[in-house]
């Protein structure tokens, strides 16, 4: 299985290595991190650099693409959308983590396919032609797409039990010892404290609009 993982300028570092930390044990996955141009590409805090080995143009035909998020992720015309138009015809899954959804909605892939983001993007999903779904994973056909930064995890474990069988998601779910336990409930705006909830959504414009 050819997996591209896509990354681009101020791409959110998690959103793109939970999953590979996943995927890329997938039997018999060849995954790449691709990008407009190979080489490194900063991440959102410009503290961390990662790698594109690969072109875009040098993957035409992906099993699965994944779009990871980003306070940056390019919504407008350039060659990433006419990439992912361009091989989703021919893809097996098109997925995406946090606002990656929203760089396939711009792209007319998700029109009027439920599917999920960061729970402040919630409206742009919906500006763009999606249903959003308040949900930690949204599996729509072919589509795949996760909730915000860390809700990847989950959705390459769905996405490994849906290709390989329950019994090789466990695996390597137990592989990567992923057993949360957060020390507080405040990882959803249905749980965080109220206070919290209307400071992040009043700092939207810091994490979503820069």
């Amino acid at each position: 299985m050819r997996i591209a993982v896509v990354l681009y300028d101020r791409v959110t570092a998690l959103d793109a290595i939970g999953p590979y930390e996943i995927l890329s044990r997938l039997p018999g996955a060849s995954l790449s991190f691709v990008a407009e141009k190979d080489g490194p590409i900063r991440t959102d805090t410009g503290r961390l650099t990662l790698v594109a080995s690969e072109r875009l143009d040098d993957v035409p035909a992906p099993d699965l693409v994944l779009v990871p998020g980003s306070p940056a992720a390019p919504t407008g015309p350039g060659p990433l959308r006419d990439w992912l138009r361009a091989v989703d015809a021919g893809t097996t899954w098109t997925t995406s983590v946090c606002t990656g959804s929203l760089v396939l909605a711009a792209a007319g892939l998700l029109t009027g396919r439920a599917a999920t983001t960061h729970w402040l993007a919630h409206d742009r999903l919906a500006a763009l032609g999606a249903l959003p779904r308040a949900e930690r994973v949204v599996v729509d056909g072919k589509y795949a797409t996760a909730a915000g930064v860390s809700a990847g995890l989950d959705l390459a474990l769905d996405l490994a039990a849906r290709i390989g069988g329950r019994e090789l998601a466990q695996t390597l779910q137990l592989a990567i010892e992923y057993d949360p336990a957060p020390p507080f409930d405040a990882g959803s705006p249905r749980t965080a404290p109220p206070a919290i909830v209307d400071r992040l959504r009043a700092a939207r414009h810091l994490m979503l609009d820069a």
